[in-house]
Parts: structure tokens; C-alpha cells; sequence
């Protein structure tokens, strides 16, 4: 037995690993893009740094987009939790500016949450969660003190009443209930103020907290007056002697008392003995409520409230009041400053003005009729206003009977308008019922069809019909929508069901199509038929449409990777497979060129990189002396045979005699025979030798080294150019002429242009450069600010008004030169800058 030679393979070329990749747990060597971005994914649960993050992302987004879109989620939610950072830090003091104040503005509380929440802040996180709360407990507190402070007004409000009513009955009822009258008094005053001292007090309205003093205020005027009264009236029941109290019907009763006759009896009519005391009870609260704004007069404290209550009490009191209290209390208004008074003929006016209202919702002019619905809210607040008209003046009976027709006329417009609301109401009623048995019927008939499409687009018109049902009444229709629901849901069963099932067939061609794409081996019929089976499951049962796209992405997505990922393998698998011994010396030539542009590329210096592509380009020009010298006696044609005349191709018979225009025989029309012999056809167009043709693998290394040849070089012309642009303005900036970047660096600019801009930057700075900024704006076509558009406009109009105006276009290096002489600010900067953004780029 002969031992063969022990052979020793070669080991294959193990492709350099990124520096990138064990920081990634391996991200750049996977093989997919779906094993990319996992692998992403656990590393960047391990919190990594912000700076390795955006290395990170720059190398993955120049290899794999898809995968490092999860990088660049990471970094955008960094760069989103550092700006809500900021955001929260100018929050916070707002925050405790608000809280530091005494006197909390309710408004301004309630708005710093609404305006927190628009501006992006996280308001559930700390610190801003911790005074969003302080906040709303400053705001509950300052609420509750409201409503406290608004109960103990009315209290006060009735306690009044409860001493008014005592005036009118007899002195010793008001003596037997005097001490329990006055415990809820000091209870009052203590109460009010509990609430003064209140830590919220401060936040409380300024007009609450005034009618809380003036209710004070009010409240011990009267209770000093009974007080004051009850014990005159004490006195002289004791003593004959006595004088009698200020209530009148109290001192009926010592009248009576001592055996003389009661005034009141014999003053009162006859026929009314019951109303006697109207006028002294309404005197009596309207006096006591002058009596409180009496004090304030000529004072510097707040009368509001005290005005109001004397306006209040005349409203309510001022029927039985003479003429000589109405005008007493109207100097007293206008006296306290309140310019309107207290002028009850001055009602009579606002009457008819009312009842000229009411006559318009009648008299209206054509085709500016009212609806019925307006016209009955519009009687009903008239009504309303006459009532408080009402209330403050004697009542004008035959004011009122005018207006009460003219109510009446109009509001038979509103009954007309109600009956047909109830007729129309009564035919929706009908229809719609006759629409839901349609329904039932209809479902009854299709329980056992298969046309599903039918059956949706029949129940979307039944949807639709029921929609356009018209207007009823709010509490009939909750009643027929429940019958519709009932019905629609038993109709629109099948199809439900139908639905059902068609998501669980194609749910499982879903899986299906993930396991074909998954597989090692594309199957080209079997995704070709399970395509087709998803066709027909579509166009047979029909569902959603957002539903229906999201399960055709999640069927296709598997598929396309399937697909895309193919010639990728099929590239891995050439790249792998290449053996550079077997390639020819032409090949070589051109990988080794393409290595060196990648390499010049990957540096970023942009003389390397065209001193490479310059390179590359020589090498796929160039052919091996082997391959360009190859015998002549193997593959040289024959010499051609010289011809006097060149030989032109006519169509048809070029025959003495024959017509030049007669069609040229088809190409299937020859005639049959034994092919001429055509010679060696020299006369024919020799092209020009082409070189050998390149094998695969260069040729995919070639082209891809030009293309990232080509993206670096226009990132590194656009670097540069925003770099001579900079250079350019901190010149400007220094006045230093010998900082202004050379005209090569600015692009295609003629050394006079760059002389001028080098001589105004070296000298003084002189003149206005307001126009001439705009022409250069103008002739970047970039926009102006909006203070200076109406300069703007009048610049256009007069070079279009001017025949001999020059183009701006034309002369945007002097205009340069001029705006670089004038005096530099930072908006000027700013607009040169970018009109030369847009001039320099098209002049490289």
C-alpha cells in the first residue's frame, strides 16, 4: 500500500475583524441584517457611552442603514431626555417663582402645567411631579377658601333677614331670642375670621375677600341697631316716661301698652290691613344698606360691595319706596361714584326697547327669517330681562301688555316650527323602523351565502342609510339605536365569523412565509404559490383596510428579506471564494487599485483620494503586455482588399434605371440558394481594440471603491467649503486681510475678485452695506428677513423699472467687496454668510 504525499491546504484569508466589533458583541461580523440589529439591540442594554454610541452609528449607517437605525433611537432618545432636562430646569423655576409668592395667582398656577405640558416638559418625573403636586394643593386650598368664603357671606346674608323679620313681630319675641341671636353672631364673626388668618388668604380673589368685609361691615351695623333698638324698647316698657323705640311696630306696642292708639292701625288702609308694614320693612333694609355705604363715603376704601348692596336692596325694595327715598338714595349713588344711580323712569326706555325686540323676531326682512329654535331661546331671554326690569321699578302694566303680544305673536312661529319637528321626527321614526326590519330581513336571506364582499358592501349601505335617517328625539334614539346594534350585529355575524377565520389562514401563511424565508434555499414555487393562495384568501373574504396592509407587510417582509439577502450571499460567497492566483494579471491590477482608494478613502484626504482614483482608473485602461501581444497568425483576419471606391449600403435596387424609394426586401423574404460570398468585408468600420474584460470580483471592488470615492470627495469639498466660508468671516470679523482664505479654497473666483475682498477687509470700515446685501440675496435666491422685505420689493422694482440696471447675478463680487468695506454686524454676517453659501457652491 503506497503512502500518498500529505498535502497541506491553504488556509482561507480570515478577513480583518472591525475594532468596532468586540465592543459590540460581534455586531459588524454578522452575516445579516437581522442578526445586526440584534446584536445591537443587547449592547445597547448595557447603557453604553454617548460618544461610543455616535461612533458606533457612524461606522453601522456606512455598512447596514437598517441596522443602525436602533443606534440612532438611542441617540435620539438621549438627545430627547437631555432637551427635556433643559427644558424641566427652566419649569422648575417658574415653579418656585410661583410657589415663593404670598398671594398665589390661581391663573397663572393653573396655566404653568397646560404651558409645561406644550412645551415638552416631563412633568412625571422629579423634580417637576414634586411641584406639579405643591401646586395643585396651593390650588385646591385657594378654591376651598373661595367656596368657604362664598357660604359665609349668604350666612350672614340670612342672619340679617333673620333680625329684619324680628322687627316686625313683637319686642319680646325679639328679647326671648336675643341671646341665641347673639351667640350666632360671635360664632359668625369667629368663623370670618378663621378665614382671614387662613394660610391661603392671601391667594383669595380681591372681590371675595372685599364682600367678606363689607358682610362684616354690614352685619354689625344691623346687629348694633337691633341691639340699640331692643333696649330702647326695654326702657320704655319699664318707664312711661320713656321714648319710644325706632320700630314702628314695636312702638305700636308700648302704645298700646300705655292705652294709646296704634299709628300704624290707623294709617292703614282698610282693605289691605295685611300690607301695612311693606313700606317700613323695604325702608328699613334699604336704609340699613345706606347707612353702610354712608360710611364709606368719603373714604378711601372700596365701595363696590356696599354699592352693590344698596343696588341690590332698591331692586328688591324699591316698589314700596316715595319719591323723595328714591331720589335721596340716587344723590347717594352718584355721590359714592357710582355714576348711573338709581333712575326707575329710565326702566320705561329699556321696556320698549325689549318690546321692539320682540316685534323684530316677527317683522324681519325677506329671506332673514329666524329659525324657531332661535327665536324660542330669544323670547325666553326676553322674558328673563323683563323680570329683572321687574324688579328695581314700579311695574308699567301697559308696557307690559304690548309686550306680552308681541311674546305671543312670535312665539307662534315657534309652535309652527315645533310641529313640524314633531312631524318630521314622526317620518324619521317610520323609516328608520322600517330600516331596521329591511335589516333583519336582509340578514335572514344571506345566512347562508358565501359572498362575503357582497355582504360588506350591503352592510355598509345599511350603515350609511341609517346615518342619513334624519333628526329625533334624543331619548327615542338611544331607544331605536339599540334595536339598530341588535339587528346589525346579527346581520353582520357571518361575515364576522368569516373575518375570523380568514386572519387565522392567513396568520398561518404568515408563518409559513417566514419559514421560506428563513430557509437556506430560496424556493422560488413554493413562495409562488403560496403568493397566489394569499391573492385568492384576499379578493374572497374582505377585512380592513389598515388591517389588511398590516398582515400583507408582515406576509412580504420575510419574502423581500428572502430575496435581497440572495445576492448578497451570492457576493459573500464570490468574494470568499476568490483566489487571487487564479485571477489574471489584469485583475490583480484592479483589486489592488481598488484597495489602495479604500484605504485613501477610509484617511479622508481628498489628494490621496484622487492620486488613488487616478490610479485605478490607469489600471483599468492598461493591459498586460501578454494579453495585448498576442500572435497574429492565431487571430489576425486577413488583409482586406483595397478598394478605389468606398461601399455604401442603399436601399433597395441600386440598379441603373431602377427608383431609389422602392422598399428594401424583408428579412425573412430572401431568396432561397447558396449564401454569396461577401468577401472579407474590409470596407466595414473597424472599432477600436477593447480591453480584456474584467472577472467579477474586480469589477464589484472597483466600482464600489469609485462610489465611496466619490461620497467622500463631495463631503470633503463641502467641508472645505463652509471651512474658507468661516475663515472668510472671522477675517471680516478681525479686519485682518490676511486671514482671507486663498481664491482657490472659495472656488472658481478670479484673483481681482479676491484682491478686492482682501482690500476691503485690510481697510477701514466705511459706508452702508444694506443694499448691497440685498442684491446679493437676490442673486442667491435665498430668503431676506422680514424687516427688510419691503426694501426688498422697492430694489426689485426699480432694477425692473431701470433699463440700464445691472443684474445682481453679475455683479455679486463687487457687491462682496462692498458689504466686506461697511461696518460688520452680527445679522449682516449672517445673511452674507449664507448668500455665499449658495454663490461659492456654484462657482466650484
Amino acid at each position: 500500500m503506497s503512502e500518498a504525499p500529505e498535502v497541506n491546504p491553504t488556509p482561507a484569508k480570515t478577513p480583518e475583524a472591525h475594532p468596532l466589533d468586540a465592543v459590540t458583541g460581534g455586531a459588524f461580523s454578522a452575516e445579516t441584517s437581522g442578526d445586526r440589529a440584534a446584536r445591537l439591540r443587547d449592547w445597547l442594554a448595557t447603557s453604553p457611552a454617548h460618544d461610543v454610541l455616535q461612533e458606533v452609528f457612524k461606522e453601522m449607517n456606512a455598512r447596514d442603514k437598517g441596522a443602525a437605525r436602533v443606534v440612532r433611537e438611542r441617540l435620539d432618545e438621549l438627545r430627547r431626555a437631555k432637551d427635556q432636562d433643559a427644558i424641566a430646569v427652566e419649569w422648575v423655576a417658574k415653579a418656585q417663582a410661583l410657589l415663593a409668592q404670598p398671594a398665589l395667582n390661581l391663573a397663572d398656577a393653573a396655566a404653568w402645567q397646560r404651558d409645561a405640558a406644550k412645551a415638552g416638559a416631563p412633568l412625571s418625573r422629579e423634580p417637576l411631579a414634586g411641584f406639579k403636586a405643591q401646586l395643585a394643593e396651593r390650588i385646591k386650598a385657594a378654591e376651598d377658601l373661595q367656596h368657604r368664603v362664598q357660604v359665609q357671606k349668604e350666612a350672614a346674608v340670612l342672619l340679617s333677614q333673620r333680625i329684619e323679620v324680628l322687627s316686625t313681630k313683637s319686642w319680646k319675641d325679639a328679647a326671648a331670642v336675643q341671646e341665641a341671636l347673639s351667640a350666632d353672631v360671635a360664632r359668625w364673626q369667629e368663623q370670618a375670621q378663621a378665614l382671614t388668618e387662613d394660610a391661603a388668604w392671601p391667594s383669595l380673589d380681591a372681590r371675595l375677600a372685599q364682600q367678606l368685609t363689607s358682610s362684616r361691615d354690614q352685619l354689625r351695623v344691623v346687629w348694633d341697631a337691633f341691639v340699640s333698638a331692643l333696649a330702647v324698647t326695654q326702657a320704655a316698657a319699664d318707664n312711661a316716661e320713656a321714648a319710644l323705640p325706632p320700630v314702628p311696630v314695636w312702638a305700636d306696642e308700648i302704645r298700646v301698652g300705655r292705652g294709646l292708639p296704634a299709628e300704624l292701625a290707623a294709617d292703614a288702609p282698610a282693605a289691605k290691613p295685611a300690607k301695612g308694614d311693606a313700606p317700613v320693612k323695604a325702608a328699613a333694609v334699604v336704609l340699613q344698606a345706606a347707612q353702610v355705604l354712608q360710611h364709606l363715603v368719603g373714604t378711601e376704601e372700596d365701595k363696590t360691595a356696599a354699592i352693590a348692596g344698596l343696588r341690590a336692596a332698591l331692586r328688591q325694595h324699591g316698589r314700596a319706596l316715595d319719591a323723595e327715598v328714591i331720589q335721596q338714595m340716587d344723590a347717594l349713588l352718584v355721590q359714592a361714584g357710582d355714576a348711573r344711580g338709581w333712575k326707575p323712569q329710565a326702566v320705561d326706555a329699556e321696556r320698549e326697547a325689549l318690546i321692539a325686540k320682540a316685534k323684530g323676531l316677527v317683522d324681519r326682512p325677506e329671506g332673514q327669517t329666524l329659525g324657531g329654535r332661535k327665536v324660542q331661546e330669544t323670547l325666553r331671554q326676553l322674558r328673563e330681562q323683563w323680570k329683572l326690569l321687574d324688579q328695581g321699578a314700579v311695574p308699567n302694566h301697559g308696557l307690559w301688555k304690548q309686550f306680552d303680544e308681541a311674546c305671543n305673536t312670535a312665539y307662534k312661529l315657534v309652535e309652527g316650527w315645533l310641529d313640524k319637528l314633531r312631524t318630521e321626527s314622526a317620518q324619521h321614526k317610520a323609516s328608520r323602523t322600517t330600516l331596521i326590519e329591511e335589516l333583519r330581513a336582509w340578514g335572514q336571506s344571506v345566512k347562508d351565502s358565501k359572498d362575503w364582499k357582497g355582504m360588506a358592501r350591503s352592510l355598509r349601505q345599511f350603515s350609511e342609510r341609517w346615518r342619513e335617517g334624519g333628526h329625533v328625539g334624543e331619548k327615542l334614539y338611544a331607544e331605536l339605536q339599540q334595536q339598530w346594534r341588535q339587528a346589525i350585529n346579527e346581520a353582520e355575524a357571518p361575515l364576522q365569523q368569516a373575518q375570523k377565520d380568514s386572519l387565522q389562514r392567513r396568520q398561518a401563511m404568515i408563518e409559513e412565509a417566514q419559514a421560506l424565508g428563513a430557509a437556506p434555499a430560496l424556493q422560488i414555487a413554493a413562495i409562488k404559490a403560496l403568493q397566489q393562495r394569499w391573492q385568492a384568501e384576499a379578493q374572497e373574504v374582505p377585512v380592513d383596510r389598515r388591517q389588511e396592509q398590516k398582515l400583507w407587510d408582515a406576509f412580504r417582509k420575510p419574502l423581500d428579506e428572502a430575496f435581497s439577502r440572495k445576492p448578497a450571499e451570492r457576493g459573500e460567497r464570490g468574494s470568499r471564494a476568490v483566489n487571487l492566483e487564479s485571477l489574471s494579471a489584469h485583475d490583480r491590477a484592479v483589486l489592488e487599485a481598488s484597495q489602495q482608494l479604500e484605504a485613501a478613502n477610509a484617511e479622508g484626504d481628498a489628494q490621496k483620494i484622487r492620486a488613488a482614483l487616478t490610479a485605478l482608473e490607469e489600471a483599468l485602461r492598461a493591459a498586460p503586455a501578454a494579453e495585448a501581444a498576442q500572435p497574429a497568425a492565431a487571430a489576425a483576419p486577413a488583409a482586406p482588399v483595397a478598394t478605389d471606391r468606398p461601399v455604401k449600403a442603399v436601399r433597395g435596387d441600386d440598379r441603373p434605371g431602377m427608383r431609389k424609394e422602392a422598399p428594401a426586401a424583408a428579412a425573412g423574404g430572401r431568396k432561397p440558394g447558396p449564401r454569396q460570398d461577401r468577401g472579407d468585408r474590409g470596407d466595414r468600420f473597424e472599432r477600436p481594440a477593447r480591453g480584456p474584460r474584467l472577472g467579477d470580483a474586480a469589477f464589484r471592488a472597483q466600482r464600489e471603491a469609485q462610489e465611496h470615492a466619490q461620497s467622500a470627495l463631495r463631503k470633503l469639498t463641502a467641508q472645505a467649503h463652509g471651512e474658507a466660508l468661516t475663515q472668510l468671516m472671522d477675517a471680516w470679523s478681525k479686519r485682518d486681510a490676511a486671514l482671507v482664505p486663498p481664491a482657490q479654497e472659495l472656488g472658481k473666483l478670479s484673483n481681482a475678485s479676491r484682491n478686492s475682498w482682501h482690500a476691503a477687509v485690510g481697510a477701514a470700515a466705511k459706508g452702508e452695506a444694506a443694499e448691497s446685501l440685498l442684491r446679493l440675496e437676490m442673486a442667491a435666491d435665498v430668503p431676506t428677513p422680514a424687516d427688510q422685505l419691503s426694501a426688498r420689493r422697492a430694489l426689485q422694482l426699480q432694477l425692473l423699472t431701470n433699463r440700464k440696471a445691472t443684474d445682481p447675478r453679475t455683479t455679486w463680487e463687487q457687491d462682496v467687496a462692498a458689504v466686506l468695506a461697511a461696518e460688520r454686524s452680527d445679522s449682516a454676517a449672517q445673511r452674507l454668510q449664507s448668500a455665499l453659501k449658495a454663490l461659492l457652491r456654484g462657482s466650484k
